[in-house]
């Protein structure tokens, strides 16, 4: 069963979000992490591929989707909600912890005790950082193409400045512009992807507030941010896995495995990174089935695995 509710107010910032349910009074789930300038409508392939297994929230990250609002100073909602838990109370509201606690907050509106979270590019970052700061709801983590930990200044300029320029420069008129669906379509993944998805990225390309857009860009690309990464995942005593494609030519393979690695699971028989074949930077679409296996199989083999973080906390 499909429950829509069109918006929730999250530090009284309206956002979208659709929470799929196979019983009402299900507490546990898996949560899905939309990356920059995407929307929370790439995860649908995914949610078809698992079916009414699981209790399935997607939503729209504030400033992004149709949850793209200015939100000025963030302010805390009614009595009972979350306070602010960030160490240093002058932290940007788009940086990645910042996210985070809005995620935070809708899992305490929507009475999610126990989640996993599934993260795409950005989204994978936002859910590490979750992962740290509400360790009492969320049961785990995946990273869908999201990697990092290694700053390299000439590489991360260029991309912030690409970045920016695509803020910028955008403009309505693109949507007149001929094939422009088609260029979209064939945009950091490893072979085209159908139109609709083309479409539906220059409809998120457009609709992205610019402030949150350059926001979020510039937060998570500090030398700060990409160093403090490991930091978070070494601290997680949740299982967190990566999932990263083999062609994906934004977070290249290494750079997922280098994250991957500050993580006790990596030093398991069958490690924490799994490489999707013939997939680029969009892997909920390009390898949708075989990415909602992989999910389903890390869920359902929890159990296992905190069986063996256990043994090596009490071997260490």
């Amino acid at each position: 069963m499909m429950l829509a509710m069109p918006q929730i107010s999250v530090f009284n910032v309206p956002h979208e979000y659709q929470l799929s349910t196979p019983s009402e009074m299900s507490r546990e789930g898996v949560v899905f992490i939309h990356g920059w300038m995407l929307s929370q409508c790439y995860w649908r392939p995914v949610l078809d591929g698992l079916g009414a297994q699981f209790s399935c929230l997607t939503y729209d990250l504030r400033g992004f989707g149709k949850s793209a609002i200015a939100i000025g100073d963030r302010e805390v909602g009614p009595e009972g909600s979350l306070q602010p838990i960030l160490e240093d109370d002058r932290v940007s509201p788009y940086s990645l912890a910042a996210y985070a606690q809005d995620l935070g907050e809708l899992l305490r509106q929507l009475r999610l005790e126990r989640v996993w979270l599934v993260g795409h590019s950005l989204g994978g970052s936002i859910a590490l950082w979750a992962a740290k700061l509400f360790p009492q709801w969320v049961q785990g983590v995946i990273c869908v193409n999201a990697g990092g930990g290694v700053y390299l200044p000439e590489e991360f300029q260029k991309f912030r400045q690409a970045g920016q320029q695509i803020v910028r420069w955008r403009s309505p008129w693109w949507k007149s512009m001929p094939l422009m669906d088609v260029a979209l379509a064939r945009m950091m993944v490893h072979a085209s992807i159908e139109r609709v998805w083309g479409k539906q990225r220059l409809v998120d390309l457009l609709a992205a507030h610019p402030e949150a857009a350059v926001g979020a860009l510039l937060d998570s690309t500090t030398e700060e941010e990409v160093h403090r990464l490991p930091q978070v995942v070494a601290s997680l005593q949740q299982p967190v896995y990566f999932i990263a494609g083999g062609n994906d030519t934004v977070m290249a393979e290494q750079y997922v495995r280098h994250l991957a690695s500050f993580h006790w699971l990596f030093d398991s028989p069958e490690s924490n990174v799994v490489i999707l074949p013939e997939c680029g930077h969009l892997a909920m679409v390009e390898q949708s089935k075989a990415l909602a296996d992989q999910i389903r199989q890390f869920v359902e083999g929890s159990v296992l695995v905190e069986e063996f973080g256990r043994s090596r906390r009490r071997l260490s």
